[in-house]
Formats: C-alpha cells, sequence, structure tokens
C-alpha cells in the first residue's frame, strides 16, 4: 500500500472457509468427507469461465437419502466504503444479468479466478473503480453472498482519509461513473428500492454497526 497506513482485523480462516477451500481444490470422485451430517461423495466441474466456475456435487445426507448441490464458484471478494465525512462514495455500472444499471459500493475479485490478500484486493478496487487512496482502512466483516448457491464470501472494509486520483478501470467497467452521495441521500435511495444491491445494503449495515460500537 506504498505510505497508506492500515488497521485490519484477523482474517484468518475459519473452519467453513477451510472445508469450503477444500472442496474447491478436489476434483473427479474423490470423498470430500462429511460436513454438518452431509457427506460429500465427489465433484465433477461442468461448466468455467475467466471469473467463474460451476460445479455439482454429489452428497449423502444422514438419513441415507442421495442428491446433489450445484454450486457457483467464485473468488473472494472485497467491497469498500469510502467515507468523507457525512457522504459515501458510490460506483454506478450495467449489471448484465438483471439488465439494469445500479449504484452501489465499489467492490470486486482478483483477475482470473486468483485468490488475493483481502486488504490488497480492497485498495485495487477501490484505486480502480475510483480512483481514490485511503489512508485508512478498516475491515468491518464478512458477507456470505448467495449461500445457497455460491461460495463466494466478501470482506468489507471502511476506507478513510481519502486522496483523489485518477481510476484504472478494466474494460468490463468502462461504463462505470462514480460520485459522492450524502449519506441521507444514500439511506433515502435504499428506502425507494433506487439502490437494491444486497452486498451495498448488508455493507452499510455493518459500517452503522461499527460506529454504534465506538466510544
Amino acid at each position: 500500500m506504498g505510505g497508506e497506513s492500515a488497521y485490519v482485523v484477523d482474517l484468518a480462516a475459519s473452519d467453513d472457509e477451510t472445508h469450503r477451500d477444500r472442496l474447491r481444490g478436489t476434483s473427479g470422485n474423490e470423498s470430500l468427507g462429511t460436513v454438518r451430517g452431509v457427506e460429500s461423495l465427489g465433484t465433477r466441474q461442468v461448466y468455467a469461465n475467466p471469473w467463474m466456475s460451476v460445479r455439482e456435487d454429489a452428497i449423502q445426507r444422514a438419513d441415507g437419502t442421495s442428491g446433489v448441490f450445484g454450486v457457483v464458484d467464485k473468488p473472494d471478494y472485497a467491497l469498500i466504503i469510502p467515507l468523507d465525512g457525512e457522504r459515501v462514495r458510490l460506483v454506478e455500472q450495467f449489471r448484465y444479468p438483471i439488465g439494469l444499471r445500479r449504484w452501489e459500493f465499489p467492490q470486486g475479485t482478483a483477475p482470473d479466478r486468483a485468490d488475493s490478500n483481502p486488504l490488497q484486493l480492497a485498495t485495487r478496487e477501490l484505486r480502480e473503480e475510483t480512483g481514490l487512496r485511503a489512508g485508512k482502512m478498516i475491515e468491518l466483516g464478512l458477507l456470505d453472498v448467495a449461500p445457497g448457491m455460491s461460495s463466494q464470501r466478501g470482506r468489507v472494509f471502511l476506507a478513510t482519509q481519502l486522496v483523489e486520483g485518477f481510476h484504472e478501470r478494466e474494460p468490463e467497467e468502462q461504463d462505470m461513473r462514480s460520485r459522492w452521495f450524502p449519506r441521507a441521500e444514500f439511506e433515502s435511495m435504499i428506502a425507494k428500492g433506487e439502490i437494491t444491491d444486497a452486498q451495498s445494503i448488508a455493507a452499510y449495515t455493518l459500517l452503522l454497526l461499527h460506529e454504534h460500537s465506538q466510544p
């Protein structure tokens, strides 16, 4: 991070994360072991591209019945809340799967499905999407994107002591724009359904809890 200072909460993997990573690294029909009463019998990849993969796991439940789980694997992402006094920085872009342009907090994953240090990833995503450089980054918490269908998890960071700069957006982000919003307007946009990104709304809840915990 160069001359930037940072404070980050412990990023050690939990037992759940360790199991998830073990599942990702197994191929063929190798037995994956038993977790929470469900035995994973084998896995096969059915689709992959540079951003995600889809696998199907054969499982056996505690009562002996069998089934399958379809899982979307994506690398863990970082979401950043850039906060400057009583305003937050958002980005807006076209989200192809829902066919809409949406305002949200800067967020993203490392290229080519690579695992990345969460703090380094957050620093890069903030710079790429907004041009901002943060003097201080605080981790606020962990989010599961869609645990019924995806293994992806996200780390939420609060970015302060911000310095403006030039963005470094990727080709996929060429239609992106970014601007500051007063927090009251941001909250009103959520209430009116103008901001619907689940990760951004959940991340803002983590920010509120963090602020309430401060003396």
